[in-house]
């Protein structure tokens, strides 16, 4: 499997995180059975639609346009109308990663109604902060902009990600400024479920220089915890039993703030998974918790559309 190669790839070549004593390095991907894995959530049948996918949307079109980067991929729901839409960004450290590795995740979120958009967005080390999140901010902007010509509303857009992508969602949510900058506010946000999501930035561990560089003050405003208030939509943060030292702390610690600003925000760990797996096997299998964790955080907050006769 695709992602599973490039998340090998990506441990191979020394992913470190920092711990409360030093530096550690994440045990390698062991991709979990999901038919004996235990799980937080039970599998809910659900009407089952079609899935189009229209690949490779160029969501940035001006003369400075990245021709693959700044692109997108979109699943809908055939024969849906006014369907919900998940936006999700992948992670990679802010340096790898591609929308192809997570077709098969637009496609078991469309095939229950929710349409699912799929970005890419630059990397470093060719462009540092905030590029990265400037350009989830414009990709976010087109979606909302162009998703009811698909038969989305642009009135149910949940944001999502997972590692690196759980950052650059978490901060679109929490800095309002890289929406504003889209002529948009944080009321578009419908919700924002993040996966082993990093929510600080310091200028002290390695694995941020290339994204963040050194400097403090940047590093402290690229982090989602810095901006909590009191306007943001509601979060589902989770992560994996065994994921990276502190981003356990992390989502618990962020998710605290959010509470303490009277914001709706739950966490939840994922049993049997790590870093990797948690992605992996929600890219694998409709019925793993976070897919089932993520419809019913959606259903909760949208109209999920059923099939029609014609279309079961």
């Amino acid at each position: 499997m695709q992602i599973i190669r490039w998340m090998l790839w990506s441990w191979c070549s020394g992913i470190f995180w920092f711990s409360g004593t030093g530096v550690a390095k994440a045990e390698p991907p062991k991709v979990v059975n999901p038919s004996t894995s235990a799980t937080e959530a039970t599998s809910v049948p659900r009407p089952r639609f079609e899935v189009e996918r229209i690949a490779d949307i160029l969501y940035r079109a001006d003369s400075q346009a990245d021709p693959e980067r700044h692109r997108l991929d979109l699943y809908r729901p055939i024969g849906a109308k006014d369907f919900p839409v998940l936006f999700f960004v992948h992670g990679g450290s802010w340096r790898s990663g591609n929308k192809n590795l997570y077709a098969k995740l637009g496609e078991n979120f469309a095939k229950f109604g929710v349409g699912a958009v799929i970005i890419n967005y630059r990397l470093s080390p060719k462009v540092q902060h905030p590029a990265h999140i400037e350009d989830v901010a414009k990709a976010f902007a087109w979606v909302y902009t162009n998703i009811a010509k698909y038969g989305g509303r642009k009135d149910q857009i949940f944001v999502s990600g997972h590692s690196a992508g759980g950052h650059l969602v978490g901060l679109l949510a929490t800095d309002e400024s890289y929406l504003k900058a889209e002529k948009l506010t944080l009321d578009v946000l419908r919700g924002v479920i993040a996966l082993s999501g990093v929510f600080q930035i310091s200028p002290r561990v390695p694995i941020f220089h290339a994204a963040f560089g050194r400097d403090e003050q940047v590093c402290r405003q690229a982090s989602p915890i810095t901006h909590v208030r009191d306007k943001h939509p509601p979060f589902l943060l989770m992560y994996a039993d065994r994921d990276f030292p502190t981003l356990d702390r992390m989502a618990e610690d962020f998710c605290q703030e959010l509470k303490k600003h009277s914001v709706e925000a739950v966490s939840r760990v994922i049993k049997d998974r790590n870093h990797y797996t948690i992605i992996i096997n929600m890219v694998a299998d409709e019925r793993d918790p976070c897919i089932q964790a993520t419809l019913e955080f959606i259903s909760k907050r949208a109209t999920l559309p059923k099939p029609s006769t014609e279309s079961k």
